[in-house]
């Protein structure tokens, strides 16, 4: 797996250019549904896939107590 942080995850949401029809929050729900889907893989390595979960449930958190905008912002800072 590619991604290894929040500030990835968002840099890959902003550079897919989605627009306003695709949500952050929707994103990061996909990507999770995605992920365990991956986790039912029994040839591939689960530690990547469950890292990638936990960064996405703290995403999801923050968005929930922030906003959207607010997490952008966050993460486009670092």
């Amino acid at each position: 797996m590619g991604i290894n942080s929040a500030s990835e995850y968002v840099d890959f949401f902003i550079n897919l250019n989605m627009g306003k029809e695709v949500s952050l929050i929707s994103f990061v729900n996909n990507e999770k549904l995605v992920l365990k889907q991956k986790l039912e893989n029994k040839n591939i390595p689960k530690e990547p896939i469950k890292k990638g979960i936990e960064i996405l449930e703290q995403l999801a958190k923050e968005i929930s107590e922030m906003g959207q905008s607010k997490v952008i912002a966050k993460y486009q800072k670092q």
